[in-house]
């Protein structure tokens, strides 16, 4: 996402990036016959439509442009969807008409503010808008981006897209956002045994590109009543600001060229509140291996010791891996 160019106070005069995650056959119809659909909704509407390359069964839709503009795309794409909806239902027996269903990808760190407090925001969204709006609770994968999916009659879809256009712009996100990038259908490998396996990383990993925003980056992520410093996001800052936006594949972890020639594993230690330790970890070990996959370092949890609160956690690796991690721990 680009920095939000503010240029009239109170009004809606600004430049905002909305991404859409839509199946293979929803851009289809987006795109039409031979890019006709889409070629006239930029036209008519007057934002950057971008869509995702590559044979991914998901793509990324992303819609740029000041926040009138972006309304006008989502209302085409809107109908667009409830036109297909229509087509599909004068060829099959069902009555009651399905409601037209956008997910947007949002930073996890905007999230909050979408929910609100005790979920009074979300509430409120749907209460007056009469859409349904659904925020998953865990983050896409490889990614600190979440699904916020939006269903109901194309008016309400619209209404309720403004209103958290106006939520998104006012609490920015806060520190780096990864983004997520749908995996290419992985193909599977077949062995001499006959045992089938698909792709066991896809290239999601290898593409791990930072996106960082312009802002100043946060001193302490609170988790629950505890804040927990920041000490390396300055530098998880500057190693992003020099970081080429795609690793070639193969590499599963993001080169940062320039940071440390040498690139030497180092070892870092952190300590973790026991009652946070879970989160880390996740169901079965999930989310730490998620993030030992992504930032590319070695984490060990060391066992509680008696008495104490804390547990102790062992990041090796490369400093551009080891900030990583703990970014990414940082994150959780």
């Amino acid at each position: 996402m680009e920095p939000i160019k503010v240029q009239s106070e109170g009004g809606l005069n600004v430049t905002l990036t909305i991404r859409l995650l839509m199946h293979g056959k929803e851009v289809g119809s987006i795109i039409g016959k031979k890019g006709e659909t889409v070629k006239k909704m930029r036209e008519d509407s007057g934002a950057r439509i971008n869509i995702s390359e590559g044979n991914c069964p998901e793509r990324i839709v992303t819609i740029t442009g000041p926040t009138d503009a972006i309304f006008k795309a989502f209302a085409m794409i809107a109908y667009k969807f409830e036109e297909d909806i229509i087509n599909s239902m004068s060829n099959s027996p069902a009555t009651s008409k399905p409601p037209v269903t956008l997910r947007l990808v949002v930073p996890a760190s905007q999230c909050g503010s979408l929910i609100g407090k005790g979920g009074s925001k979300i509430k409120e969204m749907r209460e007056s808008t009469g859409a349904q709006v659904q925020v998953a609770g865990d983050m896409l994968p490889n990614s600190t981006e979440r699904a916020v999916t939006i269903s109901g009659a194309p008016e309400a879809i619209i209404q309720c897209v403004k209103q958290i256009c106006v939520v998104m712009l006012e609490s920015p996100p806060k520190g780096a956002t990864i983004p997520y990038r749908p995996k290419p259908a992985s193909t599977p490998v077949i062995f001499s045994g006959g045992q089938v396996r698909a792709d066991p990383l896809g290239a999601s990993t290898a593409n791990l590109s930072l996106l960082l925003q312009h802002q100043p980056l946060p001193a302490y992520t609170i988790q629950g009543q505890y804040a927990i410093p920041h000490p390396d996001l300055s530098k998880l800052h500057q190693l992003a600001m020099q970081q080429t936006p795609f690793t070639p594949l193969g590499q599963t972890t993001p080169a940062f060229p320039g940071l440390d020639a040498s690139n030497q594993a180092s070892t870092h230690e952190l300590t973790i509140p026991n009652d946070l330790i879970g989160c880390i970890i996740g169901r079965q070990g999930t989310k730490i291996n998620e993030i030992r996959q992504m930032s590319g370092a070695q984490i060990k949890i060391a066992n509680a010791m008696e008495g104490s609160s804390e547990r102790q956690i062992t990041i090796t690796g490369t400093p551009a891996n080891i900030s990583l991690a703990q970014y990414l721990i940082n994150a959780r």
